[in-house]
């Protein structure tokens, strides 16, 4: 037992140092890229209509029950006792599975068939900012200064210029598309918050893992009762499909221990500034596997990718005495 404590604290002094907070967070957000295109490529193996948010939400919740069991089971086994919360873990779990989970990605899903894809994306990457902001302001968990707004405004602006500039560039807005999508970075801004109040007085790693189990199930069944439908599209070869749904459940099982992990032990703005590299990896993401290589010129995405960095960096300098 006293090894095991020594060992998860080694693990989040190394998350407190500046080079394991950026190897947790790039990390994190390479596996978040990696989702773009491989949510794409789900629907296609599931045979899921863009537009048949059922069966969307169905997937969603079948990719976070299997997120939350993976964490469950891998540190169970990892620590070698069973990884299940306690009585007082619950109430954060329902509040952080009603924020990340359930309320984000229902809203995020509806607006998602009612809106352009380009305008989702860069309304999503708001969550940094947003996430920036509550943190000061609602939470009071540091100080909101100008040089965290002007690294946020820089890092927002490389993820305005890689969807933008793309083809079928250019922005809209409505209420029933883009609005929800607005609705669900706000829940998700809330949730990175709640995720470090919460990680003083409980395992954030737990609280992860569970709140994906609950908020999954929940979603899979709305999405079966409105009729949904998860199934792989060819059955004679399946396996195709489940690998890519395990792999989906996996990036959320490690990307977001990973990042609640790392807020739990930094600052909120230091770490959410990071959430600008999602974007960015999803389109360098999408040319590879998707081959959508005149989505974005590669000039477009080198300039992208420094305006994100500047920002980052930017958030992250000392604050001087």
């Amino acid at each position: 037992m006293t090894a095991e404590i020594n060992n998860t604290a080694a693990k989040r002094a190394f998350l407190a140092t500046t080079p394991g907070m950026v190897l947790a967070c790039l990390a994190a957000c390479f596996l978040w890229g990696s989702a773009f295109p491989c949510v794409k490529i789900g629907y296609e193996l599931f045979g899921i209509d863009a537009a048949d948010v059922p069966s969307i939400l169905a997937f969603a919740g079948l990719r976070f029950t299997i997120a939350g069991a993976m964490v469950a089971v891998g540190m169970s086994l990892a620590t070698r006792r069973a990884f299940v919360p306690e009585r007082r873990d619950l109430p954060a779990i329902g509040a952080l599975s009603l924020a990340q989970t359930i309320v984000q990605y229902v809203l995020f899903y509806v607006g998602l068939a009612n809106c352009a894809g380009v305008t989702s994306s860069i309304l999503e990457a708001s969550n940094s900012f947003l996430c920036v902001l509550i943190a000061a302001l609602v939470f009071r968990f540091e100080r909101l200064t100008g040089r965290k707004v002007l690294g946020c405004l820089i890092g927002f602006a490389g993820v305005v210029l890689v969807n933008v500039t793309g083809e079928g560039g250019g922005l809209s807005f409505s209420l029933a598309g883009e609005g929800m999508v607005l609705l669900s970075t706000v829940a998700a801004a809330a949730s990175s918050n709640l995720a470090k109040l919460f990680s003083r007085s409980h395992d954030p790693v737990l609280l992860s893992g569970w709140q994906f189990l609950f908020g999954g199930l929940v979603m899979l069944a709305v999405g079966l009762a409105a009729g949904g439908h998860v199934a792989p599209a060819d059955l004679a070869n399946p396996l195709p499909a489940l690998a890519l749904l395990a792999y989906l459940g996996f990036i959320s099982a490690a990307a977001y221990s990973l990042w609640s992990a790392t807020l739990a032990v930094n600052p909120v703005s230091r770490v959410a500034v990071f959430g600008f590299m999602n974007p960015v990896f999803g389109v360098l993401l999408s040319a590879v596997l998707l081959g959508e290589t005149n989505v974005v010129s590669p000039a477009v995405a080198v300039a992208a990718l420094v305006l994100v960095s500047v920002g980052i960096v930017i958030v992250n300098r000392p604050e001087r005495a």
